[in-house]
């Protein structure tokens, strides 16, 4: 019996360990969703303008429910400090973030993307340098390690920034030669890399919002109330942009209907990106 407990707490704790890393591989299942499923937004005719402002306001509507029952004892006071950080975290990542990532997915690719937003932790690791946040030992592990997968981070994007091999056609499509023709045109590698620049810019917005809500969050501890008052600050900031720029257009890039236009904005609402 004794043999039989020990093997189950045994068990229990290597579950409790391993739930981190196997949630932290879920994550990133839902990420590659994510960039699928924004992709397919945009081929479906939606503005990423649009997009943006759908995905934070469904978001924000999302969290608000969970914000209110559960922090409703915890949630400190609305101050003019935190007010404004809450507004500069909607501009940094629903606006600028997430409005460079997606027109630089649209000069590149999903899958491109995906590859380059892993240089965030990197960038953070590094603007927390230059603010003096972190603090770097070479004798230390942990220092260490960060340091060399910063060094590899920028390595591989700069790599996938400055190479375009083959393209590997797993099945046939008449528009398989014609689409790998214009990649390699000059037009298409210039479009290439102004859509990394693109990236790298959301990258560099994403990691200063990551910043800024660790020194928000010591000013308004409340996790689900914060996300969901970034997101709706977000969905705002967004509108007024998309406004401006699809003034023009009426009313018909806001139109909803029963396929990605509307399947995207509601799926990557579970995607931090």
């Amino acid at each position: 019996m004794e043999e039989i407990c020990c093997a189950n707490n045994f068990g229990k704790n290597y579950f409790t360990k391993a739930k981190p890393y196997f949630l932290t591989v879920a994550l990133q299942f839902g990420f590659a969703g994510g960039y699928i499923f924004t992709v397919a937004s945009f081929n479906s005719g939606m503005c990423r303008f649009v997009f943006i402002v759908y995905r934070n306001a469904f978001a924000a509507l999302a969290l608000a429910p969970f914000a209110f029952i559960f922090e409703r004892k915890i949630r400190p006071k609305m101050t003019l400090p935190v007010f404004l950080q809450i507004m500069a975290l909607g501009f940094m990542e629903p606006v600028i973030d997430q409005g460079f990532t997606f027109l630089g997915m649209q000069y590149t690719s999903a899958s491109f993307a995906s590859a380059v937003v892993n240089a965030v932790p990197s960038v953070t690791f590094v603007l927390a340098l230059i603010l003096r946040l972190e603090r770097v030992n070479v004798k230390e592990v942990r220092s260490l390690a960060k340091v060399i997968g910063t060094l590899v981070t920028f390595g591989g994007a700069l790599l996938m920034t400055l190479y375009k091999g083959p393209q590997i056609n797993l099945f046939y499509s008449p528009n398989t030669t014609h689409q790998q023709d214009g990649v390699h045109s000059p037009q298409g590698l210039k479009h290439w890399v102004s859509g990394t620049l693109f990236l790298l810019l959301g990258c560099v917005a994403w990691s200063s919002f990551i910043i800024l809500q660790s020194i928000t969050l010591k000013r308004y501890p409340a996790e689900l109330s914060l996300s969901s008052l970034v997101c709706l600050s977000g969905a705002l900031q967004a509108g007024v942009v998309t406004l401006v720029a699809t003034h023009q257009s009426g009313l018909g890039p806001w139109a909803l209907g029963w396929d990605f236009r509307l399947y995207g904005p509601l799926y990557t609402v579970s995607t931090p990106l």
